[in-house]
Formats: C-alpha cells, sequence, structure tokens
C-alpha cells in the first residue's frame, strides 16, 4: 500500500481530522501545463507524468496528508478516443497511483514525517463525456449499465494497490448505486463524496436519501461532498454524518465563480479557516479544497486541523 508502515486512513479518521489536497488542475496550470483537452489532467499521464508527481508534492509538503491521484478522467473510453489501446490505457490509469506513491517518496526524503496515503480517483460518467453533464447527471443510463462502465477502471485502480478509492463529484444517486456495486469485492477502502447544489445532489435528490445509500456499504470508510460551493458544504456535512455514521469527507471549491463570457474566475474566495473548523465541529474527518483550491489554502487547513504537525 501507498503507506509503507503508516496506519490505514480508516483507524486515522477515528483518531482525528485528516488533511486533504487541493485541485489539481489549478496546481497543474500553474505549472504553465494547458489542459484544454477532453482528458483534462490525465493527459499528462502520458505526456509529463513528472508534472503530475511535482503537483501531488506540493501539496504534501504544504501540509496534506493524502493526495488524489490524477484518474479522474482516465478512463478507457476516453483514451481510447485519442488512440491509446486497452493495455496502454490501463498502465496509465494504473500509473497515477504510482506518480502518488512517488511524491510521498519525495516527500519523506525531504523531510515529511506524518502518515501519507494515496487515493485513486474515480470521477463521475459525465467526466469521461467532457459535456459538463457530471454537474447535471441523469445520463439516461441504468444503474447496471454504469456498473459496467466504472467496474473495469476500478480493477486497474485497485490493483495498483491505493490507499483508498476515492468516488468523487458524483451527480447522481444512480450513480453512487452504481459506483457501490462496482468496488464490492475489489479489496480496497472507497469514499464516495457527491457534488451538490442547495441541499440536493446536481441530479436534484435530497442529500438524505443520496447519502444512505452509502451508510450501510461495509467498503466506504467516508461519505460527503466536494466540487461544490463551501457554502453548499455547510449543511451537507451535517447531513452526511447524521444519516451514515460514518467519518465525513469535505473538499468544495474555493467559492470563487467561473464567467463564461469573460473566461476568467470572479469574486472572492469563500473558503476560509473559520469555515474548515465549521465542518470538523459536524463531524468532517478528511478536509481538503477542489477547484481553485492551491497548496497556501491547503496549508491553511493543515494549520487549522493539525496545528503541531502543519
Amino acid at each position: 500500500m501507498a503507506s509503507d508502515s503508516s496506519p490505514g486512513l480508516a483507524d486515522a479518521l477515528a483518531a482525528g481530522p485528516v488533511v486533504l489536497d487541493g485541485g489539481l488542475s489549478n496546481q497543474l496550470e500553474s505549472a504553465g501545463h494547458d489542459l484544454s483537452d477532453e482528458l483534462w489532467s490525465a493527459r499528462l499521464l502520458a505526456e509529463c507524468p513528472q508534472a503530475v508527481a511535482e503537483a501531488h508534492l506540493a501539496y504534501f509538503e504544504a501540509g496534506a496528508s493524502v493526495v488524489i491521484t490524477a484518474s479522474y478522467q482516465a478512463t478507457f473510453e476516453g483514451f481510447a478516443r485519442r488512440g491509446t489501446g486497452p493495455e496502454q490505457a490501463a498502465a496509465l490509469i494504473a500509473s497515477s497511483v504510482e506518480l502518488a506513491r512517488e511524491a510521498a517518496r519525495r516527500a519523506r526524503a525531504r523531510g515529511v514525517t506524518r502518515p501519507l496515503w494515496t487515493a485513486a480517483s474515480a470521477g463521475p460518467y459525465g467526466a469521461m463525456l467532457a459535456d459538463g453533464s457530471e454537474y447535471r447527471g441523469r445520463y439516461g443510463l441504468t444503474v447496471g449499465e454504469l456498473e459496467r462502465f466504472h467496474r473495469p477502471r476500478l480493477e486497474v485502480l485497485a490493483a495498483a494497490r491505493p490507499d483508498v478509492l476515492a468516488l468523487e463529484t458524483v451527480p447522481d444517486a444512480d450513480e453512487a448505486e452504481a459506483l457501490l456495486r462496482a468496488v464490492r469485492g475489489l479489496g480496497v477502502p472507497a469514499w464516495l463524496s457527491y457534488t451538490v447544489a442547495g441541499g440536493r445532489t446536481r441530479a436534484g435528490q435530497p442529500l438524505e436519501e443520496a447519502f444512505a445509500l452509502a451508510a450501510g456499504a461495509d467498503e466506504v470508510i467516508a461519505v460527503g461532498v466536494n466540487c461544490c460551493a463551501p457554502e453548499d458544504a455547510d449543511a451537507a456535512v451535517a447531513t452526511a454524518a447524521r444519516v451514515t455514521g460514518k467519518p465525513v469527507v469535505v473538499y468544495p471549491n474555493s467559492g470563487e465563480t467561473w464567467d463564461a463570457a469573460a473566461r476568467a474566475w470572479i469574486g472572492g474566495t469563500t473558503f476560509t479557516p473559520g469555515r474548515v473548523q465549521r465542518w470538523q465541529a459536524l463531524g468532517a474527518r478528511l478536509i481538503g479544497g477542489c477547484c481553485r483550491v492551491g497548496p497556501e489554502s491547503i496549508a491553511s487547513v493543515a494549520r487549522t486541523l493539525t496545528p503541531d504537525r502543519a
């Protein structure tokens, strides 16, 4: 496993808060990489893998104990559209886990002594479509069809032995049900994280019903939300803790808004230390950031949650 002699992540969550990383894409873009591609950050698994390892390392050095791999948009179907065959696609997907492990080794060589873990990202079906539908859900597919889509990639990721599978940015309770079926028997724990708006999934389902799907899933060690506004995370954290009784994972966006006409982010961040403390008080144990949340913000999270180790 990626953590060497470190305790399991589930045990760590029972003992106290654990700091997640921030947005991988914004860290890669800040280093000068163009991600305007259907594969998004997954393209760099083939074209510039060391850039991915450097981005992970930046978050470990900022104070994160968990980094999420560059496999969010890495699928057999997506790679096939670029002419990549299934064997090479599987190797690239698996390499995302090794790159995170490499970053952990480099962080330890630079003096980071706290436990470090790798979370293998599995994004939703809509991420493969690369048309924004991961923020809508309702793809017109059955739960069984979605399970058959997700299972092969999850098998590859699980075989690479990450510490946890990150079933993330899930817009739809139907897709969550498919993902929960798909992780059964893989031998790797998982967290389930919805993208939400206004107290519901992006597909419009009540969060109580969406979170309840994971309450009895032994594979799931944390349930929560990501890639949403920080203010939408507040009530969601409390709901996830109450409905499931599991540790809560929360990693929202910065709170800025994308202006498509101006092609620029507008507004200020609402991702603040006070909000982080509130999430922890409500039951969050795995806390970080998503889009537009960089290493400086994660360093602030680490100082807030684990001041003795930050």
